[in-house]
């Protein structure tokens, strides 16, 4: 494989993944900028914080479909270069997460890139694998936020549980092994992002939302 073809193909992966849709929609719609509200990540959860179910809704979808694009392009390109689909996608997770359309200074004067936890574009890239596996990533994704009561924990089970199928896959469908480790890859940025997430979740203190949280509510 041409070394030079593979590294643009990359950091069209990482472009790809730095749109910051949430940033976008919340900022055009409302004139919000998304990183002042909540947890500051632009990810669906917080833009729906921000700007309600409609608008984080389309921001997960769309993040979604640009890791999808990453791996179908590369795919299209390399069609036998399965480890370097599997980078492409994680690097578009990578994007996401530290965006490069996120430059800014922080209250100390250091320079940082903004953007999400990374959940929706690792889910994405699964689906770029193996696309049925959004009518399961999708619903799985809702009722754990909605019935167990935790987006964050949504976010990190999703990608484990799209590694599980595409194992599935190459065990009885002849998909490649190395498909596998795109979820693994994409949890470690995931569990980085959410180090308060999961303090909060073993300390008990973690925001509750979906139908537990309207319990709750009903209760006070």
């Amino acid at each position: 494989m041409p070394i030079l073809l593979q590294i643009s193909i990359l950091l069209v992966a990482y472009v790809l993944g730095s749109i910051p849709f949430g940033f976008i929609l919340v900022k055009g719609f409302t004139g919000k900028d998304v990183r002042n509200v909540e947890s500051g990540r632009t990810g669906g959860t917080n833009t729906m914080r921000a700007a309600g179910f409609t608008l984080g809704f389309v921001t997960s979808m769309l993040d979604m479909l640009k890791s999808a694009a990453a791996v179908w392009i590369t795919r299209y390109i390399f069609p036998d270069g399965y480890w370097l689909q599997v980078f492409a996608g994680f690097i578009a997770v990578i994007g996401h997460n530290f965006s490069i359309f996120l430059l800014q200074k922080d209250q100390q004067g250091k320079i940082k890139l903004g953007g999400g936890a990374g959940g929706t574009p690792a889910v994405g890239a699964i689906i770029g694998f193996w696309w049925p596996s959004f009518f399961i990533l999708v619903p799985a994704g809702y009722l754990i936020v909605m019935v167990v009561g935790y987006a964050s924990l949504a976010t990190i089970s999703l990608p484990l549980i799209g590694s599980i199928i595409l194992l599935i896959r190459f065990l009885n469908a002849d998909q490649p092994w190395e498909y596998i480790f795109s979820g693994l890859l994409s949890e470690i940025l995931i569990i980085w992002a959410l180090r308060p997430n999961i303090k909060r979740l073993l300390d008990g203190t973690e925001r509750l939302v979906g139908f537990r949280a309207k319990k709750k509510k009903q209760e006070e």
